[in-house]
C-alpha cells in the first residue's frame, strides 16, 4: 500500500500552493531549493509547510488535492487552522440566488405567478 500526502505551502507572497507527493520532506526541500525554475513556487520563496494530510489510497489523495486546489483562500485557511465549523460554513453556497438567501417573492415574480394562475386560462 502506497502512502501519499496532500500538502499546502504558504508562499512569500501569501499565496498557497497545494500539491501531492509520496515524500513530503523531499518535496519540500525541492520547493525550497527551487530545482524547477518554471514551478509555481520558484519565484515565491521562501515557503512554509502549513498543512499535510496522509492518504493510503492514491486516488483519494489525488482527488483531495484537486478539490483543495479549487477552494477559495478562505477555505484553505480554515483547513490549515483545522477550523471545521468555518470550513462547513464556507462550503455552503454563497450565491445571492441560493434558496437560503431568498427573501420573498419579487414584484415581477408575483406578476408572473398571477398570470400563470389557472383562472386566467378560462
Amino acid at each position: 500500500m502506497k502512502t501519499l500526502y496532500v500538502y499546502i505551502l504558504e508562499c512569500a507572497d501569501d499565496s498557497f500552493y497545494v500539491g501531492v507527493t509520496n515524500d513530503v520532506g523531499r518535496r519540500f526541500i525541492e520547493h525550497i531549493r527551487g530545482i524547477h525554475d518554471r514551478a509555481f513556487t520558484y519565484e515565491r520563496r521562501p515557503l512554509k509547510l502549513v498543512f499535510c494530510r496522509q492518504f493510503t489510497k492514491p486516488l483519494e489523495a489525488i482527488q483531495y488535492e484537486k478539490q483543495v486546489k479549487g477552494w477559495t483562500r478562505s477555505k484553505k485557511i480554515a483547513l490549515i487552522k483545522n477550523d471545521i465549523g468555518k470550513l462547513h460554513e464556507l462550503a455552503g453556497c454563497q450565491n445571492d440566488s441560493h434558496s437560503k438567501n431568498f427573501k420573498g417573492q419579487s414584484e415581477r415574480s408575483r406578476t408572473l405567478t398571477q398570470k400563470l394562475k389557472p383562472d386566467n386560462y378560462k
